[in-house]
């Protein structure tokens, strides 16, 4: 396949699961009617961004795999002959759960899922209480859309987890996403935060010679007990793109809004930018033995 077209869902979410999850699947149905191939979602997409707080009760929104979401966009998938890539909050056992990305494609269903595998800790970004790292590793799914390598959110910022997927023949870098702006610093770093998520998604497009795709959610979500409309929470970016592989951006979403954003790709620039471009061609794949290493000091 070498046109595709894609469909990114940039969402805001609400305090309800059911009615998130609902929303999703309306805009989904509705990029597939008007001839979406692959549909991305964003991250952990059916609840709001339970992460700013460590809550044990907030483990009550995890769900198996396959389960009630799969299993709602699973028919959409079939019904329509697409992919859909979709972020969920994995239960995969008691005490034990992942932030995983499924793959459904067209009567197939469930062909895969990727566990995040790099998990921040940080202010309002408190993952490391509520997820186990993936043990899945790096992989690509193959699909009606073409081969797909999906990563989730912080994977966003480690070449390595890009190049090591790109390395199995990935066509397409998919990266669900929840990030954003922390009010109260907006105005002083904002600016620089955005650019550099872009800048370093788009440098994945052009050291491996493929797409990427990033989806984000929209709008300011409070931390857990603080007001609405206060500071205390995150105000998500939005701004999903997509990325060619020379490193252009081919579409990009509002930052303040909702929006259904569809764009044709011609998955045919990969080899004819790679011929261009021969970076896979030239690496030194003979001197590389450090990149295994945290760090290299005089102590190893």
């Amino acid at each position: 396949m070498a046109k595709l077209r894609l469909a990114l869902v940039q969402m805001r979410m609400g305090a309800d699961p059911a009615a998130n999850l609902q929303h999703a699947l309306d805009l989904t149905t509705s990029a597939l009617r008007d001839g979406a191939q692959l549909v991305c979602l964003p991250e952990l997409f059916r609840s709001r961004y339970f992460c700013q707080s460590e809550d044990a009760g907030q483990f009550d929104l995890a769900e198996t795999i396959p389960g009630p979401s799969t299993g709602a966009f699973a028919r959409l998938a079939a019904e329509h002959g697409a992919t859909i890539v979709l972020s969920l909050f994995e239960r995969r056992a008691p005490g034990l759960y992942h932030n995983t990305a499924a793959v459904l494609d067209g009567s197939r269903g469930l062909v895969g899922c990727y566990r995040k595998m790099h998990i921040p800790d940080d202010p309002r970004y408190y993952e490391k209480y509520y997820f186990t790292p993936g043990d899945l590793g790096f992989r690509v799914h193959e699909t009606a859309a073409g081969r797909l390598g999906v990563l989730v959110c912080w994977d966003q910022w480690y070449p390595e987890a890009a190049r090591l997927t790109a390395l199995q023949g990935a066509e397409i870098l998919i990266y669900p996403t929840a990030i954003g702006w922390h009010p109260e610093e907006k105005a002083a770093v904002g600016e620089r935060q955005h650019a550099a998520w872009e800048t370093i998604q788009r440098a994945h497009a052009i050291a491996n010679g493929c797409f990427v795709v990033a989806i984000n959610r929209s709008g300011f979500e409070p931390e857990p007990g603080a007001p609405e409309t206060g500071q205390a929470g995150i105000e998500f970016w939005g701004q999903s793109f997509v990325a060619g592989p020379d490193g252009r951006v081919i579409v990009r979403g509002a930052a303040d809004r909702e929006e259904l954003l569809q764009v044709e790709i011609d998955t045919g620039e990969i080899e004819r930018q790679r011929q261009g471009w021969p970076f896979l061609r030239d690496r030194r794949i003979d001197a590389y033995d450090g990149i295994t290493r945290r760090f290299i000091d005089e102590a190893g």
